[in-house]
Parts: structure tokens; sequence; C-alpha cells
């Protein structure tokens, strides 16, 4: 079992794929992390935007059955790999639904200027891949099969975030 996290501003016993935007990093689906850190960063920024309570969400994820089960994506770094499919996704390209669960880096505020000018055209895949390798992955797993989410994902608790 692997334990894993979602910031959110509420409880969030039942997680559902099917809810939220198609053109996020990894698309449409229920997004967590193995880092409570970024669990907390997520859950507070969305209690600004929303001014709400931050609350993260604690799971135990069976990570080995679903590796063994169903199509597993596994970004190991910020690569050109990780960085098209990245960028595809953004552009409605869909990508993500080839897969039942994704894990791999984050376009977060660190590294989301280097792939919005490589997006843009205005900086080359080798110029964005040598910035992008000044940052260590933060983590992500997004689930896309609610099947995954019934069977091996179970809630533990929540927890508010005290700022």
């Amino acid at each position: 079992m692997r334990e894993v996290y979602h910031g959110s501003t509420s409880i969030v016993s039942q997680p559902l794929c099917n809810v939220g935007r198609d053109d996020l990093d990894f698309g449409k689906g229920f997004y967590l992390t193995d880092m409570y850190e970024q669990a907390q960063r997520w859950a507070v920024r969305q209690k600004r935007e929303k001014g709400l309570e931050s609350i993260v969400n604690v799971y135990d994820l069976d990570i080995e059955s679903v590796r063994k089960a169903y199509k597993y994506k596994n970004f190991a770094e910020y690569d050109e790999e990780w960085l098209d499919f990245i960028v595809s996704n953004r552009n409605g390209e869909r990508l993500w639904e080839q897969y039942d669960i994704i894990e791999g880096g984050i376009a977060n505020d660190r590294v989301i200027l280097t792939v919005n000018l490589y997006m843009l055209g205005l900086m080359t895949a080798d110029v964005a891949l040598n910035r992008l390798a000044q940052y260590r992955p933060n983590n992500q797993i997004c689930i896309l099969n609610q099947e995954i989410v019934d069977k091996y994902l179970v809630f533990r608790s929540s927890e508010i975030v005290k700022e």
C-alpha cells in the first residue's frame, strides 16, 4: 500500500474520476500525490480561491495491483516525452484517454513558465528541457478509471490544514 493525499476544501471520502477539466496535465481524473506538503499547498491554494477550509484527505492506494491490472503510465522525470504529453493535453488532444492511471511531475508554478514558452514556440524543446532539468519533479497521480478508485483506493482520514 502507498499512502497518498488529495488537497481540497472538502472531505472527499468517495472520489469521482470524471469530474473536472479535460485540459489538465494528465486529463480529467482524480488527482493525488504521495507528497503530504504538496497536498497541503494545493489545499491552501484552493482555500484562498474559494474562501473555505483547507483539507488534506488521506488514502491508501494499492499501486502494485493497479500497475498489474490497468494501463499505467509513469513519467519518472521532466523529459521530452513528459513535455510533449503535457503540451498535447493542454492543447486539447486528450492523450490521457489511453491510460487508466498516470503518474509524474506537475507543471506547477516553478515550471509552467517554461512549458508556456515552449507551447508558444518561443523556446525549443532542448532549451525547455535544460531549464526543466534544474527542478526535481513534484509528484502527481491521476486516476482516470473509476474502477481503480472503487477497488484500490481506500479513504483513511481527512485533516484540516493550519496556516
